[in-house]
């Protein structure tokens, strides 16, 4: 069994969200909390929010995978840009409250010049100003390609910011295969090696949520361009022995493929088919 799903819409609400999933035979999913690529937010009603939880535990359904704007950037070179990340994070980590247990993922930034250390240090302050006790949700740091500027292509840049996070039952990590495979490491050839040293440098125990993409483009390229399952450099058989991964066993398994409903429901079908055999 696996919690397998995908990215939904959240423009006809919380609960419909949840239904559509129903329908596509998933039993996880994503969503944006706001425009990915602007700061335009859906409201949520506590109506909406509730049914929702009330769906995902008659369903029994995985923890949900929130994803952040891709323009939130917390450690921008530009002052007014890292202002307006911090504000997107705060109200965005407010509206999750009203869907408590669940994951809150986001790309950790570009630096944008200023350096490696100083983004990291942004971040982790970012972060240290919203991770509270009393939050219900838990915020995770997505691996990356290592594209121009952008942290988080190397798991010591995500240990590094784990490492001055002061409330840390609140802070994990997403892998990313397409992401990880990109910025470098071989999970064709050894995956094995690769959890080894994610164990190593940041520790299973904060691994909580796989997005379950292939790659269009060589091990090490730091290009991120997703695939779809089969159809790229990782492969079918290397993404199986992902997916049936015993240290990865109950973590949502989120696909971020290029593709329409009929193609998600097809792979959620295809990876369900892999526990069968």
């Amino acid at each position: 069994m696996i919690y397998i799903g995908c990215h939904l819409s959240v423009a006809d609400g919380y609960e419909q969200m949840g239904k559509t999933m129903v329908g596509f035979g998933g039993n996880t999913f994503a969503f944006f909390t706001r425009n990915p690529r602007g700061g335009k937010t859906k409201d949520v009603t506590p109506e909406d929010a509730e049914a929702l939880n009330t769906l995902v535990k008659r369903e029994k359904f995985g923890p949900l995978v929130a994803h952040g704007s891709y323009t939130m950037n917390l450690c921008s070179s530009n002052p007014e840009t890292r202002r307006n990340g911090f504000e997107m994070l705060s109200r965005d980590l407010e509206r999750m409250e009203q869907i408590p247990g669940n994951y809150y993922n986001f790309h950790p930034g570009a630096h944008t010049g200023q350096g490696t250390e100083a983004g990291i240090a942004e971040i982790a302050d970012a972060l240290n100003q919203v991770l509270k006790p009393n939050l219900h949700t838990t915020i995770l740091l997505e691996t990356m390609a290592g594209k121009g500027s952008e942290i988080g292509g190397r798991f010591e840049e995500l240990e590094e910011i784990i490492r001055r996070i002061e409330v840390k039952d609140r802070i994990g990590v997403c892998f990313d295969t397409c992401h990880t495979w990109d910025a470098g490491y071989d999970l064709a050839r050894d995956f094995d090696s690769v959890l080894k040293y994610f164990d190593e440098v940041i520790g299973l125990d904060r691994l909580r949520a796989v997005h379950f993409n292939d790659s269009k483009n060589a091990c090490g390229s730091h290009k991120d361009r997703h695939e779809k399952i089969g159809q790229g450099y990782l492969g079918e058989e290397t993404l199986k022995r992902i997916a049936k991964h015993p240290l990865l066993s109950g973590l949502p398994f989120i696909l971020e493929t290029p593709n329409d409903d009929a193609g998600y429901i097809r792979e959620i079908h295809m990876v369900q088919s892999w526990f069968a055999e």
